[in-house]
């Protein structure tokens, strides 16, 4: 595993633990619900550079997603 590919599954992780203890989900409901998303998509796509954010900004955008079934990204 190269390290793109470790930051990768540390912010899944991240992801993941911050879906159980804000929604009460077991683990394989949070996984589903990453593993299925359109940001995993992203975020595992090395062009976006997606995985260079940090968990929790990523995981704001993942709720967003949630709440809209869509990614919204503020533009400045």
């Amino acid at each position: 595993m190269n390290k793109k590919e470790q930051l990768m599954e540390y912010i899944t992780q991240d992801i993941v633990a911050f879906l159980i203890e804000d929604y009460d989900l077991s683990m394989d409901e949070a996984m589903h619900k990453v593993y299925t998303s359109e940001i995993y998509g992203k975020l595992t796509d090395e062009e976006t550079g997606l995985y260079l954010q940090g968990s929790a900004y990523i995981y704001d955008m993942f709720k967003e997603e949630l709440s809209n079934g869509q990614i919204v990204q503020a533009e400045y």
